[in-house]
């Protein structure tokens, strides 16, 4: 497929599979059921289809770090991504993925894929791929559609006419989420598809498409420049928070439908977890430390604690080490109304998980509140902290055990157990274990702004800069 390029989203939240996704950790970084995280794994999908460096990732501040080593971890490539400095949806996202291609590519023909979403039959989606790309050469804004096996409410749906083709539809309309009974009509109509969020189009045919239906868009995206992969916060704000689907797909008239041949799941409850999954005899999926004593239907997943779930039936339940979620399993969706109530009372529980894993190591959160954070950090042996500064807060290490190698500004200091150090605002630094024994000291971060996005890399072994 000549020109092909490759637009990952990887922006989202994954709010509905709280307690496992946080805001800070969402679920395209996630590994459920494989050993690739669902970032890497749709990485590797398009890489299948195109050239790795014709695959751009789209993603903002609070994810940037992550996924390029996420990718870093499957590709020896330079690593393409396309920074946006605040969340603005998926319309303003495509948008600058595109214009950001264009300038080397005028002919470029787009596959924009969502990096959260599960296929296995790759071989089926490559087809259908090729397909899109045909309807694509032909000027039209292709959408993937998936075929109801059920009447779910979880899904938008996309309602089909006249055949364009003999593998495409005529899309008359998309419908929000309905309810049981609209849904269920959906089911028996045969017209209607779910929206799977997959797009193919001409960058040429999308940019006309909003510069006719949405020019608020077009017209900042004039303004913009990319400066290393990152654009530009001032020019950005400008942009409205749309999806596009409000933005295009529901007011264009070249969109196309071609069914989506492969297997797919969104992943987007924990439902469509337990749905894919594979079960014991009373029809549960467990992971972790389990006690089941008649329970059936139900997904049970144990992260430290012991769960002891007796004479349950179609439920979820889901142990962090900071968090509980126990919900009736045809109640999944709402997972989002607990994410959102956390994110309301400014919770960590929204943000970050108490223990966070890092390429050189983890942390654990022990203790914060306004304006401090008491973390526990082990540096395993062999690996260090990027070279950072954070413009809002200062840190006090003190080493509990191992030795420590302190970088700060342009001297260097040897620590070990009992001995602490401060590093204050804006000061260059390193923490750093060069020796054969983990290394964890005790930080507390003291600041008017303490997050994890308050971090600037100059020097970083794992290819975060």
């Amino acid at each position: 497929m000549e020109n092909l390029i490759g637009l990952i989203l990887a922006g989202g939240s994954g709010s509905r599979l709280w307690p496992m996704s946080r805001e800070l950790y969402p679920k395209q970084l996630l590994k459920l059921n494989s050993k690739n995280s669902l970032l890497q794994n749709t990485f590797l999908r398009l890489k299948n289809l195109t050239a790795e460096e014709n695959i751009l990732t789209l993603t903002n501040t609070k994810h940037q770090s992550d996924i390029k080593m996420q990718l870093g971890q499957i590709t020896n490539s330079q690593i393409k991504i396309l920074t946006e400095p605040s969340s603005k949806n998926t319309a303003p996202a495509i948008a600058i993925g595109v214009d950001f291609c264009l300038e080397n590519n005028p002919d470029a023909i787009f596959l924009v894929v969502p990096s959260d979403h599960l296929i296995v039959d790759e071989e089926k989606f490559a087809s259908t791929v090729q397909k899109g790309y045909q309807m694509a050469k032909e000027n039209y804004i292709v959408t993937f559609g998936i075929k109801p096996c059920c009447a779910d409410t979880g899904y938008g749906y996309i309602k089909t006419s006249v055949a364009l083709s003999d593998f495409s539809k005529k899309v008359d309309e998309f419908k929000e989420k309905p309810d049981e009974k609209t849904a269920q009509e959906y089911l028996e109509s045969g017209n209607y598809f779910w929206n799977s969020g997959i797009f193919m189009f001409k960058g040429s045919t999308m940019v006309e498409q909003m510069q006719t239906h949405c020019p608020q868009i077009t017209n900042v995206l004039k303004e913009i420049d990319y400066n290393e992969s990152q654009v530009e916060y001032d020019a950005y704000e400008k942009m409205p928070n749309i999806s596009i689907d409000y933005a295009v797909m529901e007011k264009s008239d070249k969109i196309a439908l071609v069914p989506l041949e492969s297997d797919w799941n969104d992943l987007g409850s924990w439902q469509s977890i337990y749905d894919m999954s594979q079960k014991d005899a009373s029809n549960n999926v467990t992971e972790g430390n389990i006690i089941n004593v008649d329970s059936t239907n139900s997904l049970l997943y144990s992260g430290s604690k012991c769960i002891a779930a007796v004479g349950l039936d179609n439920v979820v339940i889901v142990e962090t080490e900071d968090a509980i979620l126990a919900c009736d399993k045809d109640k999944t969706q709402d997972v989002k109304k607990v994410f959102d109530e956390l994110k309301k009372q400014h919770s960590d529980l929204s943000q970050i998980h108490k223990t966070v894993f890092r390429p050189w190591g983890f942390y654990t959160c022990i203790e914060g509140g306004e304006g401090y954070l008491i973390k526990k950090i082990q540096v395993n042996p062999q690996q260090k902290l990027s070279i950072q500064l954070h413009n809002h807060r200062s840190e006090h290490w003190v080493v509990i055990s191992g030795n420590a190698k302190v970088v700060l500004d342009n001297d260097e200091y040897m620590l070990t157990a009992g001995q602490s150090i401060d590093i204050p605002l804006k000061a260059k630094h390193s923490l750093q274990n060069p020796f054969d024994e983990p290394l964890s000291i005790i930080e507390v971060q003291k600041g008017d702004y303490i997050a994890e996005d308050d971090i600037i890399r100059f020097e970083d072994m794992y290819g975060r800069v």
